[in-house]
């Protein structure tokens, strides 16, 4: 079992007191109304630093690196039970996340519900969400026997991939993804 070395555990901790600070001076103050320098100064660091953990931004301090997001979906369409439909498994998948899980610890809907209701942070996690594209185009290319480049299998993995901003902010976000999901059922051939 590897262990992390001293350097790594620092870095995780400044790391984690930075979206902490992000997180208390968002609720408090919103979104707009806190500045970098606010943060750093929140969690005790310089500007130098809070940019050396997160170069992006304000928008990355509450968000990780995004690379979980296209390993979930990427495991959702290898590791489905045998005869399960690829979209069944995005959508399940999906469906026990981000704007649509409903069992959230209080802190968690907290941090979600800031997501959502701030255009910036949700158009970081769009980002975010994108960058799982090629990984998901792979994968659906795989289970079904198409070529990874095939327009269909990209197109499909975008659209998926823009099932949480779209669904997200819509009043019931779970109706709203099973709409979305149902419309690319009827379309795409398994």
């Amino acid at each position: 079992m590897p262990t992390t070395g001293r350097r790594e555990r620092k870095k995780a901790q400044t790391r984690r007191a930075l979206s902490e600070a992000a997180l208390r001076l968002f609720g408090e103050r919103g979104y707009d109304g806190v500045t970098v320098a606010q943060i750093a100064d929140e969690a005790d660091v310089s500007i130098a630093t809070l940019f050396a953990h997160v170069p992006d931004g304000k928008e990355a301090l509450i968000f990780d690196d995004g690379d979980e997001r296209g390993a979930w979906l990427v495991a959702a369409v290898r590791e489905r039970p045998p005869g399960m439909p690829v979209l069944e498994a995005l959508r399940r998948c999906l469906a026990a996340r981000g704007p649509f899980a409903g069992d959230l610890p209080p802190d968690l809907r907290r941090k979600r519900d800031l997501i959502v209701g701030t255009p910036a942070l949700r158009g970081y996690s769009r980002k975010l969400w994108i960058a799982a594209e090629g990984p998901l185009a792979e994968a659906i290319a795989a289970e079904s026997g198409r070529d990874p480049a095939d327009l269909t299998v990209r197109a499909l993995a975008r659209y998926i991939l823009e099932v949480p901003e779209i669904a997200g902010a819509e009043p019931d976000p779970m109706a709203a993804l099973h709409a979305i999901f149902d419309l690319l059922q009827s379309g795409w051939a398994e």
